[in-house]
């Protein structure tokens, strides 16, 4: 470290690109870098789908949406505009090889950077961290920075999402009523990412939950973008009381509907992270295509069922495991 406290350095940028599960459980390192640097201008740099939410949480003072460019002119002009911004420290949270090449962009007087660059003055060296569960991670990676204190594995603190309520609450006319949902309700999250199919259950595993839900006095209500709205609509066939709210809401609009959710069920998503983390009781739905110990949110209402296949995920306990978390087992 320079020797100068935290508190008084005056340009800051973090780095987060995505994908929007990792950025919602980033967002508590980064009320901690807003924390420790009360006094200074922080930018975030990320991708467009991240804008809304990093605008609302209020830990920045500027968002810069070209994290990922195309085509080294526009590459260049991001160089250009991290070299304007005369940064005297970088935290780099999304840690990938591309992020952290942007130190480069600083050559030769480089800012304190924290992170897995090669030079960084606070490099992330500890050797558990590809081990390490998100929030832990992160965690860590902070501590050595000096912005938080040190804490053991398993304890660090997730995000909390009260702000993403509050904007959400702050449209009228209210969401519930603009979506058309008659509580008591449960949300369900059946996309994924297109390019992993195999983090997805089938959609009928869904149907057939919603129709336990339905005969429970439940609305099922699915949730997640404009590309989960056919599936919703399939949902919808077998259940008709099914309100399709894929496409129609905001990021912060999924914590407003998780917070006051009775249920989530829901793929590897950001969707249900999001929602999860908004405090309803969840159960998420793991393929291998993921590890669950590295990248689920923690929680004391989550719970995680794995498949080596989500094909083979019968509905029968994924239903059970929805009632457990309901009380009614």
């Amino acid at each position: 470290m320079s020797g100068r406290p935290l508190a008084d350095y005056e340009r800051v940028l973090v780095i987060k690109l995505g994908a929007l599960g990792d950025f919602v459980q980033a967002l508590r390192a980064m009320a901690e870098i807003r924390r420790a640097h009360p006094k200074a201008r922080i930018t975030l740099l990320t991708t467009p789908a991240y804008v809304e939410l990093a605008e609302a949480c209020g830990y920045f003072d500027a968002v810069d949406a070209g994290g990922r460019p195309k085509g080294l002119g526009v590459l260049l002009g991001l160089f250009r505009r991290l070299r304007r911004g005369r940064y005297q420290r970088v935290y780099d949270l999304q840690t990938s090889s591309r992020s952290a090449g942007y130190i480069w962009a600083f050559a030769p007087v480089f800012p304190e950077w924290s992170g897995i660059s090669a030079g960084a003055s606070h490099r992330h060296r500890n050797p558990r961290r590809d081990r390490m569960q998100n929030l832990d991670r992160l965690w860590d990676q902070l501590a050595e920075a000096g912005v938080v204190e040190p804490l053991p594995e398993g304890q660090a603190p997730g995000p909390d999402l009260a702000w993403a309520v509050a904007a959400a609450d702050r449209e009228q006319p209210p969401l519930q009523a603009r979506l058309g949902i008659k509580p008591p309700y449960a949300l369900l999250a059946p996309g994924a990412s297109p390019g992993r199919p195999r983090k997805r259950w089938p959609v009928q595993g869904f149907a057939e939950l919603a129709q336990a839900l339905e005969q429970t006095g439940l609305t099922p209500v699915v949730i997640g973008g404009p590309q989960e709205a056919e599936l919703g609509r399939a949902i919808a066939k077998a259940a008709p009381s099914t309100v399709v709210a894929a496409g129609r809401t905001k990021l912060v609009d999924l914590a407003a509907l998780g917070a006051r959710a009775v249920l989530v069920v829901g793929n590897d998503t950001g969707p249900t992270y999001m929602a999860g983390l908004a405090g309803a009781p969840t159960l998420i739905l793991f393929s291998a295509d993921s590890d669950p110990a590295l990248c689920a949110p923690r929680g004391e209402r989550i719970a995680v069922q794995q498949s080596e296949d989500l094909a083979d995920l019968d509905a029968t306990g994924v239903i059970k495991a929805s009632r457990v978390l309901l009380g009614c087992a």
